[in-house]
């Protein structure tokens, strides 16, 4: 189980410095920034790599919603829910602290100015609502369980798991980041917003409330419309 925590720990934590650190530091770099689908691609990538790197050990979750959408799906045992969240949490916050120190090296950084934090109404990147909000992460995190839940299951090919889950958190990137800046993820949410400290805390709820209840829908409805099997243990 340690082997577990930690690779979950350093999963989340290369996610965070990964994908928030690609927003922060090379999203609108003079001449040369990335964008949002350049943003889009580095949150794809770093799921993409570490899900290779360590699924085999902990099932790749990163992220708490997936983490409850495993349990609902009937992939995990209830369990080990909570330390897989706590490890999660932990490597994102400590993500953000490492991001912060190297943003904080630049003269004239502010990290109240939102440090890839997820924001609604006047904190997001597209002035979107708050029931904008909500549909967008309920909806996007629900079919990313899905996705994970399908392409992971022991009757789907062997090998491609990681490449269609890092494609789709892409996607789902492409799509909301000017809703939200894209959270699906209350780890990768808590990570940054800790250390912007001002409305992003206060915003905070919403992408932890909203995420979770799309992560343990979508694999509620995986496992009660989808299987056509008994699951096997585990997301590999």
């Amino acid at each position: 189980m340690s082997q577990r925590l930690f690779a979950e720990f350093f999963g989340t934590f290369w996610l965070v410095l990964g994908g928030c650190g690609s927003a922060v530091l090379a999203a609108a770099f003079p001449g040369l920034g990335i964008g949002f689908v350049g943003v889009s691609l580095a949150f794809g990538l770093t799921v993409l790599t570490m899900a290779y790197a360590v699924g085999n050990i902990s099932g790749a979750h990163f992220n708490p919603a997936v983490t409850i959408g495993c349990y609902t799906g009937g992939r995990m045992p209830g369990r080990e829910v909570l330390p897989y969240i706590v490890s999660q949490v932990v490597g994102a916050i400590v993500a953000g602290g490492v991001l912060y120190l190297i943003a904080s090296g630049k003269p004239g950084f502010d990290v109240t100015a939102g440090f890839a934090s997820n924001g609604y109404g006047e904190h997001s990147p597209g002035g979107y609502s708050l029931v904008a909000a909500v549909v967008a992460e309920f909806v996007l995190t629900m079919f990313f369980l899905l996705v994970i839940l399908g392409v992971t299951h022991k009757r789907a090919p062997v090998g491609f798991a990681p490449l269609a889950i890092g494609l789709a958190l892409t996607l789902i990137h492409l799509i909301s980041i000017p809703v939200t800046n894209t959270s699906v993820n209350p780890a990768r949410s808590t990570g940054v917003a800790v250390f912007q400290g001002g409305w992003a805390l206060a915003q905070l709820w919403v992408f932890w409330v909203v995420p979770l209840l799309g992560g343990a829908v979508g694999g509620w409805v995986h496992r009660a419309l989808l299987e056509n099997d008994p699951p096997a243990h585990g997301v590999r």
